[in-house]
């Protein structure tokens, strides 16, 4: 049956015997479906199914959970804790943060970039508390202001 045949072909030939064998057959049951070589099983009683009866609560059958009791058992939300602001937010004077960054006038550009992206990872905006972060924008202008003025020095001799 294979041989000089595509699979396709053959497939087509297969089907074509089937429906001629289901055709000669009497008709076929009611539980049968036109197409499928099994029948289809439901839990069914007095001809309708107990699922469809039951719509909203056959999520819940498989968890063995009671909403009703969740919604009462949820206790209040305790109110977060109040943030505190780290001690190195407080700084903003530019002196104290030229300190924290330590620029040496033998610092090249890789160096001042690499200053740069560490005192960003501890100070950035995003990365504080919300009532900080007007100290952290300060903190991170004045960083950058220090370091661009320290690139733009011609480099030492």
């Amino acid at each position: 049956m294979l041989f000089g045949q595509s699979v396709f072909q053959s497939v087509l030939e297969r089907l074509k015997a089937e429906d001629e064998t289901d055709e000669d057959a009497e008709a076929p049951a009611d539980h049968r479906v036109s197409g499928l070589a099994t029948g289809l099983a439901f839990d069914v009683m007095e001809g309708v199914s107990a699922a469809s009866q039951r719509v909203g609560q056959a999520y819940f059958d498989n968890l063995e959970f009671d909403p009703a009791a969740a919604i009462a058992e949820e206790p209040a939300a305790a109110p977060p804790p109040e943030p505190v602001m780290p001690d190195h937010l407080a700084r903003i004077a530019p002196e104290e943060i030229a300190a924290e960054l330590a620029i040496a006038a033998a610092d090249t550009q890789q160096t001042l970039n690499e200053k740069r992206r560490a005192f960003a990872k501890a100070n950035h905006p995003d990365g504080v508390a919300e009532p900080f972060r007007d100290n952290a924008n300060r903190r991170m202008m004045i960083a950058n202001l220090l370091i661009d003025e320290a690139m733009r020095r011609p480099p030492p001799n």
